[in-house]
């Protein structure tokens, strides 16, 4: 009943903010038609930002409840089934231990981090801020209630309390006015003797914990937790920076741009965009392969994951390619390859939270703009491997009626990237208005328009991505709190003065540039490695002559590699269970394609025009 609530609660909180930014530009553009002065809603954007983070505390809920939060898991299918159980009563007490240290250091924050007339739209703040210690409070309840290992929840819960002794002085102190307990600052003190001097084999215990599936926003949020305490440090920070970060514009694009990527791949979009690029290129050789890679690009750029492209478009994909006389693993395989090009288009996801994450670095804007190309490029090269191993060249022959009856039916789809290229690059829809247009246009498309499924099915939908946002939004803030405490330890400046001493060549730093974010694609998911890595490589790059647009474009090419680098690609493991084969003959399979985009990478790696041409 309480997961329900939750989930009509996240899906009304998706509603509205898919709905207010349009209804508010609405709104002021129409008075500023009678006001040449111009016409804006007081606290518009502070209302929207903060609609976010509830909306983002409700997903990180959900994500938890149904087992969306992501994580290495590398045990899955690996270990065996008695080496799993043994690991899991370590997995529950490190989970449990951070998630109450979070709580207690986001709890004690409602006391202190707003003045008592802060509001928006006459809303308290802190009762907005309560979200998080009652997201990380649902996230213990869940624990308790799934009946994990009893020794295990009781000892995550008291060493959560005695690494959180700190806020939890401060927590009585604002409920009780009691100024000391003397037994928990002996408590406080210990703990951070032990983080201080225990630093690295905490972190490696975390690091370790990651291998075997704890949740990778714990890990994050662990790290930080240890990283602040071992210099005595200011452990609600972690909280602040995470409220900071989900209250940021740019991140509110991302559950919206999800939300609209759902709802279309479960509705006929696919079927429809395939239609018209078969109907418009099958008659040359590899038109359905053509078709494949476009609409596979199209779906992942608005979903943001590549995996929910394989997924749901996978088999229908397939069928097309074998269809047009495709050998079947070479098609599953060029599915899987592709999966992942979307994220260097706009309106990427990865793109957005790179820009968020380096917000002083580089523009969001520009980065869309230096993506365009070698986004290109690593479609054709897809494309071009494609048509080689097309062999049989079975082509359709051209019919205008059927390429107009196919573009009558699907023109609707073709509209949207393109109104969305258009309203966002000429100025007109900020970010957050284009996320909100893509929204509200594929709810109406699909539910009233092409009636693939009711209101309340939409619902259902939109419930379904709203998990998969809150996994990833978790992550974000999560990796804002050891993103802070890295740059106020001086890290990027030491690793740039590190690097400086030792390599000299631009060309060499850039070679080992790529390794370097290849061994990460291989260890770290995407969204972790850009809230983490990224900060680290921009100074570096920049002190050999390197533009941040430039960086930002190697990185997040090297990163769309990882999707399908063993051992942790996730295309990888999502198309064996797709077309239902063994991981390892997916991975001999896609090398060949993977191959290709190494060599692309290269090219953009290089050759800076790639990223800096429509700059």
């Amino acid at each position: 009943m309480a997961k329900k609530i939750i989930v009509a609660l996240a899906v009304a909180l998706a509603a509205l903010l898919a709905g207010l930014p349009l209804l508010l530009k609405a709104i002021a553009s129409i008075a500023a038609l009678f006001s040449p002065e111009g016409f804006s809603i007081p606290s518009a954007d502070a209302a929207i930002v903060n609609l976010v983070f509830l909306f983002a505390s409700a997903a990180g809920l959900l994500a938890s409840a149904d087992g969306k939060q992501l994580s290495l898991g590398t045990d899955q299918g690996v270990l065996s089934r008695r080496f799993s159980r043994a690991i899991n009563p370590i997995r529950t007490g490190i989970s449990v231990a951070v998630t109450t240290a979070l709580f207690l250091s986001s709890f004690s924050e409602l006391f202190m981090a707003f003045a008592p007339g802060d509001r928006v739209w006459g809303i308290p703040l802190p009762a907005v801020f309560a979200a998080m210690p009652l997201m990380y409070a649902g996230m213990l309840a869940l624990r308790v209630s799934r009946r994990e290992s009893v020794g295990a929840l009781a000892l995550g819960f008291f060493a959560g309390l005695a690494i959180a002794s700190g806020p939890l002085c401060g927590v009585i102190y604002s409920l009780l006015k009691i100024e000391s307990v003397p037994a928990l600052s002996a408590i406080f003190d210990a703990w951070v003797s032990l983080a201080g001097i225990a630093l690295w084999p905490l972190i490696a215990l975390l690091i370790f914990s990651a291998l075997i599936g704890v949740p990778i926003f714990i890990v994050l949020s662990g790290i930080a937790y240890v990283a602040f305490s071992q210099g005595g440090g200011y452990v609600e920070m972690i909280p602040l920076e995470t409220y900071s970060i989900l209250t940021d514009k740019s991140v509110a694009a991302i559950p919206l741009f999800t939300v609209a990527g759902y709802l279309l791949a479960h509705g006929s979009a696919g079927r429809r965009l395939v239609a018209i690029v078969k109907e418009s290129v099958g008659w040359i050789r590899g038109g359905a392969v053509i078709a494949s890679v476009l609409v596979a690009t199209c779906f992942t750029t608005f979903t943001g994951a590549s995996g929910v492209t394989i997924l749901a478009l996978g088999g229908l994909l397939t069928v097309i390619l074998t269809g047009n006389g495709y050998d079947q693993e070479d098609a599953e395989s060029l599915v899987t390859a592709t999966g992942s090009i979307g994220m260097l288009f706009p309106p990427s996801l990865a793109i957005i939270m790179y820009g968020t994450s380096n917000i002083f670095s580089v523009d969001v804007y520009d980065l869309f703009k230096g993506a365009l190309i070698p986004g290109v490029v690593m479609a054709i090269s897809m494309i071009a491997l494609g048509i080689v191993k097309d062999k049989e060249g079975k082509r359709l022959p051209f019919s205008g009626a059927n390429f107009l009856a196919a573009l009558r039916g699907g023109v609707a789809e073709i509209f949207l990237p393109i109104a969305l290229a258009i309203g966002y690059f000429s100025g007109f829809f900020s970010l957050i208005e284009t996320a909100a247009f893509a929204a509200c246009y594929a709810f109406i498309l699909e539910v009233f328009v092409r009636k693939d499924f009711a209101i309340r099915a939409s619902a259902r939908v939109v419930a379904k991505a709203i998990p998969i946002a809150g996994g990833v939004l978790v992550i974000i803030g999560a990796a804002k709190g050891l993103a802070y405490f890295l740059v106020d330890a001086g890290v990027p400046m030491a690793l740039t003065d590190l690097v400086a001493s030792v390599v000299h060549s631009k060309y060499l730093f850039l070679f080992l540039l790529n390794i370097l974010l290849l061994i990460v694609g291989c260890l770290m998911d995407l969204y972790s490695a850009i809230l983490v890595v990224s900060p680290l490589v921009i100074p570096v790059a920049e002190s050999f002559g390197i533009s941040p647009v430039h960086t930002g474009v190697i990185f997040l090419t090297n990163l769309s590699l990882g999707f399908l680098t063993p051992p942790v690609g996730m295309n990888l493991f999502i198309a064996s269970y797709t077309f239902e084969r063994p991981v390892a003959r997916v991975v001999r399979n896609i090398l060949p394609w993977l191959a290709v985009q190494f060599a692309a990478l290269l090219f953009v790696t290089y050759v800076p025009w790639f990223s800096e041409a429509l700059l």
